[in-house]
């Protein structure tokens, strides 16, 4: 049987840097919700990304917004094209913050262009709020902890 690879060693203190480097890298995160039971996954695109709070935006018809109303606990999982790992455990919350909204809008010529205006009542825009955050190099098969900003 062939050996498989044997990454480097982290330096734990890196891990805040490396988890988003992946995260930037990776650009397109995989959103895991709830369904009744049966779990669901679909890539999305962040609209916005502050260390490792994400938002996403999303409408009112889609299945995952009665998902997410049903269930918010989420997960979003990048892979970086090394195919690194970033795993985002959280709670998703529908963003009220408007000067922040504005920001959001103003920054995304796609929701511009498809919703016409920022008061579109299909717009809904999720702040991902991270509980737990791991990250994994390729092939080690083992997570490692990321201190989110603001842990003791």
């Amino acid at each position: 049987m062939p050996n498989p690879p044997k990454p480097e060693p982290l330096d734990p203190a890196r891990l805040p840097e490396l988890a988003r480097a992946t995260i930037r890298a990776a650009r397109f995160p995989m959103l895991a919700t709830d369904d009744g039971g049966q779990p669901r996954l679909r890539p999305v695109s962040p609209v916005r990304t502050e260390s490792f709070t994400v938002w996403v935006a999303n409408l009112r018809a889609y299945h995952k917004t009665g998902e997410i109303a049903a269930n918010p606990r989420v997960e979003l999982c990048y892979l970086s094209p090394e195919h690194d790992q970033v795993r985002i455990t959280g709670r998703a919350v529908v963003e009220e913050d408007s000067e922040l909204l504005a920001s959001i809008w103003e920054g995304n010529a796609l929701l511009r262009r498809y919703l016409g205006s920022p008061d579109n009542p299909e717009l809904i825009v999720y702040r991902i709020e991270p509980a737990r955050v791991r990250f994994m190099r390729e092939w080690a098969l083992e997570y490692h902890e990321v201190a989110i900003e603001g842990d003791g």
